[in-house]
């Protein structure tokens, strides 16, 4: 995976300018725009202030499966109880 360019597609999917995503995760916009162009790697704890300014988790970060898509609505659907989580399947089953 390279981190750079997940964090930029992370970011344009959250509609986020660098210069916004950088202040809320507060490091300077030029070193993150050094990490999306793979110039620098971030340390896990800058992903983490990226991933909590994205409102995703380390782990949503690090999917590689088909959820890469919809980062945002995984994260969503998981913070959900799981009475929450079984209506809305249920929901969805209606759907489908």
């Amino acid at each position: 995976m390279n981190v750079g360019e997940r964090i930029k597609a992370l970011r344009e999917e959250a509609g986020y300018t660098v210069n916004k995503l950088a202040n809320m995760a507060g490091i300077s916009q030029s070193f993150l725009r050094d990490i999306e162009l793979g110039n620098k790697n971030p340390t896990v704890e800058t992903l983490s202030y990226f991933c909590d300014a994205l409102k995703i988790s380390l782990s949503d970060f690090f999917r590689e499966d088909d959820n890469e898509i919809y980062p945002p609505l995984v994260s969503a659907i998981s913070k959900l109880t799981l009475e929450q989580q079984r209506s809305l399947a249920e929901t969805l089953n209606l759907i489908l």
